[in-house]
């Protein structure tokens, strides 16, 4: 029986392609024993379970990029995980071990490296994450999702995969009138969606509240408003009674696929897994990177669509000023939410998960 780890996390956006790698690798060879390897009290180790793996937690912590006494503590982490990830793999004797990016996955693929254990990586953003860089040299295959990858990595060793994307979604792509109906929407009405992710995003909130008076006048736009649930109790007490009837708050949203269904203009941050299913939907996007990642990476993935007339962007510091304005003129314009439709679609990479599982099978072999 062949094994295979997966590793990744440490923060959200890098479980749901570890979660598709393996789902992938399952349907191409069911037999094959797989194990997650992610940091202690992330999200991974709650939402890995739940999709019917196992899972293995490090001490692992990111490095806080400003000097500071708490990083003497972080490299104690890192040198406890590094001891716990070479156990792991001597134990568990995996055939390859696949890193999808967070500060997880370092030590594990430092290990697997070290044991002569076949390392592939997945790279997900147009600028290569910390982790994936220090482990290049190490890796055999690195599946990318953006053109120009050679600039962080051997160009030898670089697939063109795209990133894994819900499948669940591609089911909802033409469920319009359901998407509809599920969120109690009007037919006849264009519909924006506004999401900052599970757990919201403070300038998308900022910047609707400060236009809601304005939306309350948009006769044929209906607003379907994901603020997060870190954000949603607040909201409820600032806005009773001033919540246009246009305008649908909520905390999250339960199905993603059917609220990008229902949308004619996305408004979303732009995570490389966001962008990837937007690029598959064909969706019509407003992308607001958000400043709080490393390497300002959601900008330079956001650009990457601005320069193929594929998406418009607002710079977060601007949206409060600008969004309204932007949303107005797209809305209203039929030709050009047409045109961004086709050019994001024209990016779509379609089964990047079993392009990924092909490649880690063929390792293995």
């Amino acid at each position: 029986m062949k094994k295979v780890i997966v590793s990744g996390g440490g923060t959200g956006g890098h479980i749901f392609p570890a979660l598709s790698i393996a789902n992938a690798l399952k349907r191409l060879q069911p037999d094959i024993d797989i194990l997650f390897v992610g940091a202690e009290g992330k999200m991974e180790m709650e939402k890995v379970p739940e999709a019917g793996y196992r899972i293995v937690g490090l001490p692992v912590r990111g490095l806080k990029r400003k000097l500071t006494l708490e990083n003497v503590k972080v490299l104690f982490q890192l040198w406890k995980s590094l001891r716990k990830a070479r156990r792991i793999i001597r134990e568990f004797r995996p055939d390859a071990v696949v890193g999808v990016g967070g500060y997880a996955s370092g030590p594990i693929g430092r290990m697997a490296a070290k044991a002569g254990v076949p390392l592939i990586l997945q790279e997900q953003n147009s600028y290569a994450g910390v982790t994936n860089k220090l482990l290049a040299k190490k890796a055999c295959k690195i599946c990318v999702a953006y053109e120009g990858m050679e600039r962080f990595f051997d160009a030898r060793k670089i697939i063109f995969t795209g990133n894994p994307v819900r499948k669940d979604l591609l089911l909802a792509k033409d469920a319009r009138k359901e998407g509809l109906t599920f969120y109690g929407l009007e037919p006849d009405k264009k519909t924006i969606l506004v999401t900052g992710g599970s757990l919201g995003a403070g300038t998308l909130n900022k910047a609707m509240v400060r236009y809601l008076s304005d939306m309350a006048a948009w006769q044929d736009v209906q607003v379907l408003w994901q603020c997060g649930s870190y954000y949603y109790g607040q909201l409820q007490q600032e806005l009773t009674g001033k919540l246009p009837a246009n305008v649908k708050l909520l905390p999250f949203l339960k199905r993603m696929d059917l609220a990008y269904a229902a949308a004619d203009v996305v408004v979303a941050r732009a995570g490389a897994g966001t962008i990837s299913e937007l690029c598959l939907l064909g969706k019509a996007v407003v992308l607001i990177p958000s400043p709080n990642v490393a390497e300002d990476h959601q900008t330079k993935n956001a650009l990457a669509l601005v320069n193929k007339g594929a998406a418009v962007m607002v710079r977060d510091a601007e949206a409060e000023d600008r969004l309204k304005q932007v949303l107005l003129d797209l809305i209203g314009d039929d030709r050009r939410r047409a045109e961004l439709q086709k050019n994001i679609a024209e990016l779509a990479v379609r089964d990047s998960d079993e392009k990924i599982a092909r490649e880690v099978l063929a390792v293995m072999k």
